[in-house]
């Protein structure tokens, strides 16, 4: 891996539907009313399965702010983002979901070449990926996991 490149991966087991998780990673524009962490998400542009958004979100009290343009494929369920404004332009994110027996993997992976000699440093990449990327991508997974199977206990209990 080059030293200019800061990758973060998170990935967390949910049991429940891999539609419904999917959904709810596709839609980002309700993530607001969804992730406590989430100030905002606001759809510019959407064209040719594309969309440009601009998200906003807390890292604890820190206010972070971004463009993406995001591209959704259900087939595979893969949802794949290209950060182009804000501190992370160029950043890379896809998520992936994988069937694991009654479990679903959620994964995000983060892919980031550091453009500037301070970031680039072991201090810059630590503040980049861990303090920001994992911590955001965390809790997000955590708050999605924490949906999903809380939506599967009535399916559950009504198949009983």
């Amino acid at each position: 891996m080059s030293k200019d490149l800061v990758r973060t991966v998170d990935d967390i087991l949910i049991y429940a539907d891999q539609d419904s998780i999917y959904q709810l990673a596709a839609d980002v524009e309700r993530w607001p009313e969804i992730l406590p962490h989430y100030r905002w998400v606001n759809v510019l542009e959407s064209r040719d399965g594309q969309r440009t958004v601009e998200m906003a979100a807390l890292r604890g009290w820190i206010p972070v702010k971004w463009t993406s343009l995001q591209e959704v494929d259900p087939v595979r369920r893969r949802v794949t983002y290209r950060h182009t404004g804000g501190a992370t332009r160029g950043m890379d994110v896809e998520w992936k979901l994988e069937q694991e027996g009654d479990a679903v993997r959620v994964t995000i992976v983060h892919e980031m070449n550091l453009t500037m000699p301070v970031v680039r440093s072991r201090i810059g990449r630590r503040i980049v990926g861990q303090f920001f990327v994992h911590h955001i991508a965390g809790r997000t997974l955590r708050k999605i996991k924490e949906l999903s199977e809380q939506e599967r206990i009535p399916l559950c209990a009504a198949q009983s």
